[in-house]
């Protein structure tokens, strides 16, 4: 109490006044406590930095400043910058890479993200996984989808290690929980399903099954004739309308041209996507048609297949040439 009243006598529980409103205040790793008060003064805090310095000195809370980006309003004492900064109470920003999104996609959304640094704006994608320590490796679902919170000036490079660091977590944990019944080699190779599964899945609950088709056909040896795959594979040149020309044009993710897996992933799957594709359903279904609620309509057989299809599709949409 007595400290706070000498404080409050040298008038640092007053509000501070400010060049704007907020000022943003960085503070690097390592960054000295009198070169953090020289910071916030030039940063556009209009206080002596002796004093700022003369305060964390005395609080005896100057060790437990945190580095870090802080947005600085108006009204802002001298002792509430100071429980801020020991708080690490960062102004953040965040950015979230959706379930199912394309490489392409993510790249998009950290241009767009507001206040980072944009180093990588100017990388090819080859560029980009050398500077991220993984050269020659494909980047389409090697990053998983979440919300990341950063700091103002944050390089966005930094995000895109974060989501590679957390999908080889998520990868790694779903493949040490792979059941008996899965056909899968590697963890690149249920990493290749899961993406698949996430752009076929319309609902959580069917996510096992729709895995379970795809595993029933590779040990068949049937193709897996998965329309996302085809969509991949046309890129810039696809307008929204599959047809069938779409599906006899050969291309490496045309999985009804080729047999097994496509080569790559072709999106970036979530945590449920990543176990069902390792975890599939008991069921012998070989197919799968959409109902046009979100669901699926599983099938064992090419003439029960034909039904669900006139049933819930060909009464509905008239199919393109």
């Amino acid at each position: 109490m007595l400290l706070l009243a000498m404080l409050a006598a040298y008038g640092v529980l007053r509000p501070m006044p400010l060049a704007r409103d907020p000022v943003d205040l960085s503070i690097e790793p390592g960054t000295s406590v009198r070169s953090i008060a020289e910071l916030s003064a030039a940063s556009g805090i209009e206080v002596h930095p002796s004093l700022l310095y003369a305060l964390f000195r005395w609080s005896g809370q100057s060790r437990l400043i945190r580095a870090g980006s802080y947005e600085i309003p108006r009204g802002t004492s001298a002792w509430g910058l100071l429980q801020k900064l020991v708080r690490g109470d960062e102004s953040l920003r965040a950015v979230t890479l959706i379930e199912g999104w394309t490489f392409a996609q993510f790249r998009l959304a950290l241009a767009k993200a507001d206040g980072l640094q944009h180093e990588t704006s100017t990388l090819t994608d080859d560029e980009l996984m050398t500077r991220l320590g993984r050269p020659g490796v494909m980047p389409e679902g090697r990053f998983y989808p979440d919300t990341y919170t950063y700091g103002k000036d944050s390089a966005d490079l930094r995000i895109l290690q974060r989501a590679l660091r957390a999908m080889d977590r998520q990868l790694a944990q779903a493949w040490q929980l792979r059941s008996n019944d899965s056909l899968l080699q590697s963890a690149d190779a249920a990493l290749i399903l899961a993406s698949i599964v996430e752009k076929e899945t319309g609902r959580a609950s069917d996510r096992a099954l729709i895995s379970a088709v795809f595993h029933n056909r590779l040990k068949l040896g049937m193709p897996l004739q998965t329309d996302p795959t085809v969509i991949y594979g046309l890129g810039s040149h696809f307008d929204g309308n599959l047809k069938r020309v779409h599906l006899r044009a050969d291309h490496p993710w045309n999985t009804y041209t080729r047999p097994g897996l496509p080569p790559t992933p072709i999106a970036m799957p979530g945590k449920a996507a990543l176990l069902a594709a390792v975890q599939p359903a008991q069921t012998r279904a070989l197919y799968f048609v959409a109902r046009g609620d979100g669901s699926s309509q599983f099938s064992e057989t090419l003439d029960q297949h034909n039904a669900a299809v006139d049933r819930f599709q060909r009464k509905r949409n008239s199919t393109p040439p």
